[in-house]
C-alpha cells in the first residue's frame, strides 16, 4: 500500500493539469473565435485561419475531458443494475469494468504511439500557420497513459460503492460546519 499512496497523489496532479490544460484549451478556442468576430466586425473581412487554428484545440479537450471524467467516476457505467446484483457479483463486476478501462487505456497508449510516431501531415492553417500533426496526435497516447494512472485509484472510479446516504449526510454536515460562526 506505501506504493499505491504516491501514484494516487500523482494521479491527483495529473487530473489537475489534464483540468488546467483543457480550460486554456476552452479559452484559446474562445479567443480565436472572439478576435475573428471583432475583426470581422471591424473590417467587415473574415480571417481565414481562426477556425481551422480553433478546431486543433478539439482532440485535446475531448481526449482530456475523458480522463477527467474517468476520475470522478462520471463514466458510463451500469450502476443500477451492478447495485442490484449481490455484493461478491458487485465486485467481480468492477473488477471487469476496470480491466476493461485498462484495456482501453492500454490500447489507446499503444496505438496511439504508433499513431502520434508515423504522423507526417502538416495542417495548413493559413500561409504562414502550420501546425504539425503531432500536435493533435499526442493526446492520443497521453490519455491512455492517464487513465491507466488514473487506474491506482481502483474502486473509487466506480459509483457501484458509493453509498448516497453516507455522501449526503456527509455534505449535510460540511454546508452545517460552514453556516457556524
Amino acid at each position: 500500500m506505501t506504493l499505491l499512496q504516491p501514484l494516487r497523489r500523482l494521479s491527483d496532479i495529473v487530473n489537475q493539469v489534464a483540468i488546467v490544460t483543457c480550460i486554456a484549451c476552452v479559452l484559446a478556442m474562445l479567443g480565436i473565435s472572439f478576435t475573428a468576430f471583432v475583426y470581422k466586425l471591424a473590417t467587415g473581412n473574415t480571417l481565414s485561419w481562426t477556425y481551422s487554428l480553433a478546431r486543433l484545440f478539439l482532440p485535446w479537450i475531448g481526449f482530456l475531458s475523458m480522463t477527467i471524467s474517468l476520475r470522478y467516476g462520471e463514466h458510463v457505467a451500469m450502476t443500477l443494475l451492478v447495485r442490484s446484483l449481490p455484493r461478491v457479483l458487485t465486485v467481480v463486476a468492477a473488477v471487469l469494468c476496470l480491466l476493461v478501462i485498462g484495456l482501453f487505456g492500454a490500447l489507446l497508449l499503444w496505438y496511439g504511439w504508433d499513431y502520434f510516431q508515423g504522423t507526417r501531415q502538416v495542417y495548413m492553417v493559413s500561409d504562414q500557420i502550420r501546425v504539425h500533426g503531432k500536435f493533435t496526435a499526442i493526446v492520443v497516447p497521453v490519455s491512455g497513459a492517464i487513465i491507466l494512472l488514473h487506474l491506482v485509484q481502483g474502486f473509487d472510479l466506480l459509483e457501484h460503492f458509493i453509498d448516497e446516504r453516507e455522501m449526503i449526510d456527509e455534505l449535510i454536515e460540511s454546508t452545517d460546519g460552514e453556516n457556524r460562526p
